[in-house]
């Protein structure tokens, strides 16, 4: 494979490799491919009423697109439900929200038997979780045994009940969110269910710009329905699976497969990390860098492509030492300091 204009010099790594901006992915496009085409016309329209956060559009389109769900993590009131309704209208996806507390069962996620007084026979009501973006609000809320099945659906994309399984229709995305300040009341999610999530995207608060801008997009009184009814909605549920298929159709050199593996073999020998990375994140990382090349207009991935997802990919399945948790150390900037550190391949 010739080396590709965009590849990266052995030293070059982004400095701020967490934090992908849309515009700087959109100058790096190739080729005038649909899956380019597509991405433009998302984020465009998503743009007309969600304002910045890059990082959470870029990462949910390519979890999206690979079959993975995410965990945002974020303070309230930040516009995580306005922005999966309006990916929803963009998409042509239908759109649902779970509000966890800490009296939600199970049955409340998935449905349960209701019995007809008709028919004389229990028919089953679906619950909420049968939708296509799904947004688990607050999920660390709720105790292990509610969230649990959620992510068990999330593995498996079928709802059993009474023995009887109920598949749900794809695209099937989950977006959930954990507040980073509160902690009463609240479970912490076991690490083996943290990895059932593709990336884990950390949502700041905007720009003093982006803010300026929210303000007077937002401040009038106007419903939100009639916002999103001027959207356009640019793709449907089918074009996203078949968008999906052709993603995992790109090609990834060998040399790249290695610096994948290296990555997340090697969180598992940092000093500050007191449990590393498992196959899976090397797993998100090969299907995300397939869905952002295509993104870009390439059927090719690149080592660009890894260095901008490895942060989220890997941020929630790293563990701090107790050393470095007492030091105060981040695992951001640990995680940059581990990119850097590895050799970027020559393709």
């Amino acid at each position: 494979m010739s080396q590709s204009p965009f590849e990266p010099e052995a030293t070059d790594v982004p400095v701020h490799p967490e934090q992908p901006a849309i515009a700087e992915a959109v100058s790096l496009l190739e080729a005038d491919t649909p899956a380019r085409r597509l991405f433009q016309q998302i984020t465009a329209e998503v743009a007309k009423v969600f304002v910045g956060q890059d990082e959470l559009v870029l990462g949910t389109l390519v979890a999206l697109f690979s079959g993975g769900h995410v965990l945002i993590e974020s303070v309230p009131g930040l516009g995580k439900t306005l922005f999966v309704r309006t990916l929803g209208h963009v998409l042509g996806c239908r759109f649902g929200r779970i509000q966890f507390t800490a009296d939600l069962m199970p049955s409340d996620i998935t449905g349960s038997p209701i019995f007809d007084m008709k028919t004389q026979e229990f028919q089953f009501r679906p619950g909420p979780v049968f939708t296509q973006l799904l947004l688990a609000d607050e999920i660390n809320r709720s105790p292990a045994k509610t969230h649990a099945a959620l992510l068990e659906i999330m593995q498996e994309r079928r709802v059993t009940v009474e023995r009887t399984s109920h598949k749900l229709e794809p695209p099937f995305l989950v977006l959930a969110t954990q507040n980073p300040i509160e902690t009463e009341g609240t479970y912490n999610l076991p690490e083996a269910q943290l990895d059932r999530f593709m990336f884990k995207l950390v949502v700041h608060y905007p720009s003093a710009e982006d803010e300026a801008e929210i303000l007077s997009l937002h401040s009038p009184q106007i419903d939100l329905d009639r916002r999103l009814a001027e959207l356009r909605t640019v793709t449907s549920p089918r074009e996203i699976v078949e968008t999906t298929e052709r993603a995992g159709e790109v090609l990834i050199d060998p040399k790249l497969v290695r610096y994948i593996n290296s990555l997340v073999r090697l969180t598992r020998e940092w000093p500050q990390f007191y449990l590393g990375a498992s196959p899976r994140a090397g797993i998100a990382l090969m299907q995300g860098a397939r869905t952002l090349a295509a993104f870009h207009g390439r059927d090719y991935a690149v080592p660009d492509d890894v260095v901008e997802l490895a942060v989220a990919a890997l941020r929630h399945r790293v563990i701090l030492s107790a050393e470095a948790e007492v030091e105060g150390q981040k695992v951001d900037d640990l995680l940059t300091d581990l990119i850097r550190s590895v050799e970027v391949p020559r393709l």
